[in-house]
């Protein structure tokens, strides 16, 4: 007789579902005129984009977030849904979904301005504890620790999640705006989410730390994945005989997009690390598995076809 199948892990994902505006010239902008290039209209958020790898690798995903009652954030919903996240996602009255336009230069590289209206408006009421019963992680980005009500929403959830015997992952996610508090502040509003998994890029590592180095990010959590881009990424864990640091190489892919790049490596290595844990394997096996498998992640997304938003 066969061994039944193993469930899938079960994570909930807590923050941004908006509408990426994502402009790329096909030149640098000159001052006062126009350029050819393209215009997208994308689902975008780091919660969201995380959440919908995460299903499409197999993991039962629920949202939980706020967008407007218009017509963008009807299309957001149904642009998660149909990659099998569950949405419980709050409408609110008076205010639009969240927009951030993109601006995505000739080489890659990426500036961001947010219009965040919906999104940070979901309130620790609007939690139900039945959404977090029988999760396996929650995930958050740091967006979702920030603001008010946002970061009581994501400080609730966390609670929540540990009372369900769930694991937290967090993702600094972009350090802007996690710095504008200070970083004697910043590190503390890390720290109170407890997360047993944390995420930042060199950058984002760097300038919470002050430069100490990734390994001081061990204060926050038990484990730190480095994400490096093209470079691949330094795992640590913090043992009981010292720091486990390894790195893992990935092959270098040319992109003339990479948003949600990091957060399709947050999905990979998530999905990845649970199901290890699960069948018994080793930590430093674990994280090794979970990091490759975040690098494919990363991969498809930088390889794929971006869909357009569809309204109506």
């Amino acid at each position: 007789m066969a061994a039944p199948a193993r469930r899938p892990p079960r994570i909930v994902v807590l923050g941004d579902l908006v509408l990426d505006v994502v402009l790329v010239p096909d030149r640098a902008l000159e001052s006062g005129t126009d350029v050819p290039g393209r215009v997208a209209l994308r689902q975008g958020g780091s919660a969201a984009n995380a959440a919908r790898w995460m299903a499409r690798l197999g993991a039962r995903v629920a949202l939980v977030s706020a967008v407007g009652r218009d017509a963008p954030g009807r299309a957001l919903v149904e642009a998660v849904r149909r990659d099998g996240v569950v949405p419980r996602v709050v409408r609110v009255a008076g205010a639009r979904s969240g927009r951030i336009g993109v601006l995505v230069a000739p080489g890659g590289e990426r500036s961001f301005v947010a219009d965040r209206a919906a999104a940070d408006r979901l309130a620790p009421d609007d939690l139900r504890p039945a959404w977090f019963a029988g999760a396996t992680l929650l995930h958050l980005p740091a967006y979702s620790l920030l603001g008010d009500p946002l970061g009581r929403a994501g400080r609730r959830a966390s609670e929540l999640a540990r009372r369900a015997g769930a694991l937290v992952s967090v993702d600094l996610a972009s350090v802007g705006p996690l710095l504008e508090l200070g970083r004697r502040r910043a590190l503390e509003t890390v720290a109170a989410a407890a997360p047993d998994l944390l995420f930042a890029t060199a950058t984002e590592a760097a300038a919470v730390t002050g430069g100490r180095g990734p390994e001081a990010l061990l204060r926050l959590a038990p484990v730190v994945v480095v994400k490096r881009g093209a470079q691949g990424a330094t795992v640590l864990a913090r043992e009981s005989d010292g720091v486990r640091r390894f790195d893992v190489a990935t092959r270098p892919l040319q992109a003339l997009d990479t948003t949600g790049a990091g957060d399709a490596f947050d999905a990979g290595f998530v999905v990845a690390w649970l199901e290890a844990r699960r069948e018994g394997i080793g930590p430093a096996t674990a994280l090794r598995r979970a990091a490759l498998a975040g690098h494919r992640a990363a991969a498809r997304q930088l390889g794929g076809r971006r869909e357009e938003l569809r309204f109506g």
